[in-house]
């Protein structure tokens, strides 16, 4: 980065200096140094919240995955890592973990600069989750058994967990720090090397984790860091120097990894995006299930695959259901996503955005009224910035609209008629989607 972009960089994130991670966004962290990509290319980072560009970070190519590969393969067959005690690579990832907790204030501020997530809740959820995912996985890891003998009628054996080898993990733009960490962590402890593909559109908060995992003592090549696009990235997938692949994302490139890595027998695990409902039965108190579902729907914009994005209440509550969600949603701020109160920021990318409103469009000609922010969709910016609520439209049992899964500041509330023929859960999972669903069902028996 030149001194003008790093100033602007530093400007942007409040702070008085950057650390070494800003001055190599044009570099690929590879084999435990900052290196540069095979052809000096660079994407934009945009800012969500103003469409400036903020930074100009390493776009790998297949040659480039190559390195980082064999940088990974070269750590875990020859390299000190895999070979070390269990106390030896704890007292490594808590140094991790110590200097995330001190970096908590810049961590949320490169997540708001890259996602546009409200500050208050890139702390919460960023920030201070990221240490937390450290703390839980290095408290298992301390108990776990990596061998144990069983026996049975028929004799006995030993059974051992061993490191898979160099994992692929790939990285979604919702979370851009605590899905890396909910990845890094396991996978390091287990004994394992890493090649961390982060999405294009956040890639910054990776480069600090590389950093502080170079701070902290990890071996050369354990980790890697190579943001890259789609043909790269489905190279990294295939690779044949990589073991396993674990991947969070859409349902459709999930689909593609899956296909991959089942036609070459690789190990693979998926977290993909999900439709889940909140199920409203008749005797739940419904003050409590609305202001459950101002986190539940609505928190980081919309943009997190658990979030309740279907709302199924029985007909005979629907008027009175829908009269508090918007008595709710009319108190949640809408602004600068670095303005402690600000409830709901900008979708991550125009394309996003864009997305969002078509679904609100198929949902008004699927027959679907917006109740809420209809009037305000004309006065969405190009900076994605808005005086407008969340839009909430509410859709009888035959729309489709709620049935398909995006990201985006939008909740779709569907009343049904329920029998003892077609129950609520049975119309929860008559959506056709593929994707795993975390329904939450509010009942006075259960509150």
């Amino acid at each position: 980065m030149t001194s003008a972009d790093l100033d602007q960089l530093t400007s942007l994130l409040d702070v008085d200096q950057l650390t070494g991670w800003a001055d190599h966004l044009d570099e690929l962290f590879i084999g435990g140094r900052w290196v540069p990509t095979a052809t000096g290319r660079t994407v934009d980072v945009v800012s969500p919240s103003t469409e400036s560009v903020v930074a100009q970070v390493a776009d790998a190519t297949t040659a480039d995955v190559d390195r980082a590969v064999a940088a990974a393969r070269s750590a875990f067959d020859a390299g000190p890592w895999p070979r070390m005690t269990m106390s030896e690579r704890l007292a490594v990832m808590r140094r991790v973990r110590d200097a995330l907790a001190e970096r908590q204030d810049i961590v949320a501020r490169i997540v708001t600069t890259e996602l546009g997530a409200p500050i208050t809740q890139s702390r919460q959820l960023q920030a201070t989750m990221g240490v937390a995912i450290g703390d839980a996985y290095m408290e298992v890891a301390e108990e776990f058994q990596f061998g144990s003998v069983r026996s049975a009628a028929n004799g006995s054996a030993l059974v051992t967990h061993e490191p898979v080898g160099v994992v692929t993990a790939v990285i979604p733009w919702n979370g851009p720090s605590a899905a890396c960490l909910l990845k890094l962590f396991p996978a390091l402890l287990a004994g394992c090397t890493v090649v961390l593909k982060p999405a294009l559109e956040t890639p910054m908060s990776a480069y600090l984790i590389a950093e502080v995992m170079q701070e902290a003592g990890l071996p050369a090549g354990v980790v890697n860091v190579v943001p890259a696009g789609a043909d790269a990235s489905e190279y990294l997938v295939c690779h044949p120097g990589v073991d396993k692949v674990t991947f969070t994302g859409s349902t459709a490139t999930g689909r593609r990894v899956a296909q991959l890595c089942g036609a070459r027998l690789k190990r693979v695990t998926l977290e993909l995006g999900g439709k889940s409902a909140a199920v409203i039965l008749d005797d739940a108190d419904l003050d409590a299930a609305v202001a459950a579902l101002r986190m539940g729907s609505l928190r980081n914009s919309g943009q997190i695959c658990s979030l309740k994005t279907r709302i199924l209440v029985s007909r005979r509550h629907e008027s009175e259901l829908l009269e508090r969600l918007c008595a709710m949603v009319e108190t949640m701020p809408v602004g600068d996503p670095f303005d402690p109160a600000t409830e709901i920021g900008p979708m991550v990318s125009a394309r996003q955005r864009d997305r969002v409103l078509d679904y609100v469009t198929l949902g008004r000609n699927e027959g679907a009224s917006p109740v809420l922010g209809a009037a305000a969709l004309s006065l969405v910016s190009s900076a994605g910035i808005t005086s407008s609520q969340p839009s909430l439209p509410a859709c009888g049992e035959t729309c489709e609209s709620p049935r398909r899964r995006f990201s985006g500041r939008c909740s779709a509330s569907c009343a049904t008629t329920t029998s003892r023929r077609r129950s609520p859960l049975r119309t929860i999972r008559s959506t056709g989607s593929m994707a795993p669903c975390s329904e939450v069902i509010w009942s006075g028996r259960f509150m």
